[in-house]
């Protein structure tokens, strides 16, 4: 299984596309006046003290409510203070609040979202109820028990209403994460031995970013009306110019001097436009989209097989064997509340440096097969069994964690489409040496030096350029040997692969099979192959097993099964896989493994 798990990489590689994006953005006449009147307004607070041409609090009652002079531009409000000094120091202040309300909104949303949609179950049941009843509880009311309990405490009050915008972020997290946790690349860092915490924080983060900063950009709107009508109730102290004060006193003296309700009025409303046109030009430019499920399918109950002995299924003892199920059977919760059953109670084995082949057709159980041995069923997905023994060890009785650190130790995965299972947005590197070092505690030089040495092994030319490069820069062929690489990179003893050759052509199937052939002697691993082609079978196996509706048909040698399959679905499979081309006697006519060849599929 590819490494996946990786840090956020500042360097070249990664610049233009941020840089991309950004150009995109400021092509766009709508967002480069919005981004730069925010940018104005942004100067404007930091260089207050520099802009403003008086005191904003000094009172000369000569310039009461007078009109604009030189002097003061925009004239004097009710209490004989200089308008345009108070509109510069308001600025400050309403930007502080904002900030303040968006920090909270975030650290108590995102988090909260992250955690709900990853794990979901009894946190996200609680996060979401909490989240429910948050909009629900009349929020004015909250901030004016805040108020009068913090003697109109302006910084308190805004970490209050940030708490009131948090379900926001929650929930635009929470559906974020839950479009993207099953993505392949996911299950590939979870393979690879990465823990729930690095997972996270790189790869689920990541695809959390643009949706987070568009919602930014809409909530700091929102903040900033809140505010001003907090204060425009004279609610949140009377010291610090604030937009919405000076537009409750402009309210006051409308009808005698309009200006002052202009002013703060203007300030505000251009400033809440930029920034829903900021947000609203983002979320073209990045086009953020739900990534496409790619759920794997959940097998369907089928008619029982005509023949459903296991025979020669178990041929070792436990102890001795790289893998071993007994009476396997896996279960999905169906709308109901009932379950359905897809795997029925299986038994197999495969011995320390045997290639076994899981074979059968779309919904045949075979891939729910492999994900129990693994423990990574998809959502709703169970399994039980009298045992299942990895590497000596019965780990139905090992707590998950324990379980889930046999992954990238013990257990290695190679996924079928190689583009779905690396993640776009890291480099080939990356996503081969961060695995190295968090779950195998390697030194950088020492990772990176294993990374280059897999990456040759299997075939890889050049392997410096391409642990630079991104995912869409390698060919299918080219993907899929980078993810045998981090398959290998930890040296489990035992090796799943699930149609590891579905996405690609004739010809570099036979180089990929081949290759796994070779590492699997070399590295005197159990290999378990999940393929519908009795081509692959052919090919690579040692032994095969049958499997259809959840069951499995037949198992044994694969000379035995090739010569005299005993079910009629097998041999319909056979028949299916192999018309037209060379007989496996032809292909191991000295029954000898080294002389097998690649069957076109």
């Amino acid at each position: 299984m590819t490494a996946t798990e990786v840090l956020i990489d500042p360097g070249p590689a990664a610049a233009p596309r941020r840089g991309s994006t950004f150009t995109r953005f400021l092509k766009r006449p709508a967002g480069a006046v919005s981004l730069g009147v925010l940018v104005i307004v942004v100067l404007v607070a930091v260089l207050a003290p520099l802009l403003s041409p008086h005191d904003p609090n000094f009172v000369d009652l000569a310039l009461t409510k007078a009109p604009p002079s030189p002097a003061h531009p925009l004239g004097g409000d009710s209490a004989g203070r200089d308008v345009l000094s108070r509109l510069i120091w308001g600025t400050q202040s309403t930007l502080w609040g904002a900030f303040v309300t968006i920090v909270v909104a975030m650290l108590v949303g995102v988090p909260a979202g992250l955690a709900a949609g990853y794990y979901g179950r009894t946190f996200d049941r609680t996060a979401t109820w909490v989240s429910d009843a948050l909009q629900a509880v009349p929020g004015m009311i909250i901030l004016l028990i805040v108020a009068a309990g913090t003697r109109n405490d302006f910084t308190v009050l805004m970490a209050t209403l940030g708490v009131f915008m948090a379900p926001g972020y929650f929930r635009l997290t929470r559906s974020t994460v839950l479009a993207v946790r099953n993505e392949p690349y996911v299950d590939a860092a979870r393979v690879s031995g990465l823990g729930d915490a690095r997972i996270l924080s790189k790869h689920i983060v990541k695809a959390v970013y643009a949706p987070v900063i568009i919602q930014t950009a809409l909530t700091a709107g929102l903040a900033m009306g809140m505010q001003a009508g907090l204060q425009f109730l004279g609610i949140g102290g009377a010291k610090t110019p604030g937009w919405g004060a000076m537009m409750n006193e402009g309210f006051r003296t409308m009808l005698t001097t309009p200006l002052l309700l202009l002013w703060p009025s203007l300030a505000l409303g251009i400033t809440i436009a930029a920034l829903a046109v900021l947000g609203s030009t983002l979320a073209d430019v990045v086009s953020v989209k739900t990534p496409v499920h790619r759920r794997r399918k959940r097998s369907a109950l089928r008619e029982p097989a005509a023949v459903t002995t296991s025979t020669g299924a178990i041929a070792h003892k436990s102890a001795d064997s790289a893998v071993q199920l007994k009476n396997l059977r896996v279960n999905y919760a169906t709308a109901d509340g009932g379950e359905l059953e897809v795997v029925h109670g299986i038994d197999l084995d495969v011995a320390p440096g045997e290639v076994l082949g899981i074979v059968g057709e779309s919904g045949s159980g075979k891939s729910q097969t492999v994900f129990s041995i693994l423990d990574l069923l998809p959502a709703g997905g169970a399994c039980a069994a009298d045992a299942i023994w990895i590497g000596g060890r019965d780990v139905t009785k090992l707590p998950h964690a324990e379980r889930q650190r046999l992954l990238g130790h013990e257990i290695g995965y190679i996924p079928q489409e190689p583009m779905s299972n690396l993640d776009p947005s890291f480099t080939i590197g990356h996503q081969l040496i961060e695995p190295l070092r968090a779950v195998h505690k390697l030194s950088k030089a020492d990772a990176r030096r294993r990374a280059l040495g897999v990456l040759e092994r299997v075939g890889i030319v050049d392997p410096p350029r391409v642990m630079k490069s991104y995912p869409h820069q390698l060919s299918g062929g080219m993907a899929q040997r980078v993810l045998i690489a981090g398959a290998i990179a930890g040296k489990p003893s035992v090796l799943v692969a699930d149609e590891p050759t579905t996405a690609l052509d004739v010809t570099v199937q036979a180089e990929v099979l081949e290759l796994l052939r070779e590492l699997q002697r070399e590295y005197r691993m159990a290999l378990v192959i999940v393929t519908h082609n009795f081509g692959v079978v052919a090919d690579i196996c040692d032994r095969v097993a049958v499997m259809r509706g959840g069951e499995i048909v037949e198992v044994g040698e694969v000379d035995r099964i090739f010569a005299s399959p005993a079910s009629a679905y097998t041999r319909e499979l056979i028949a299916a896989s192999l018309d037209g081309a060379e007989s496996r006697s032809e292909l191991d006519a000295a029954h000898d493994p080294e002389t097998r060849k690649a069957v076109p599929a």
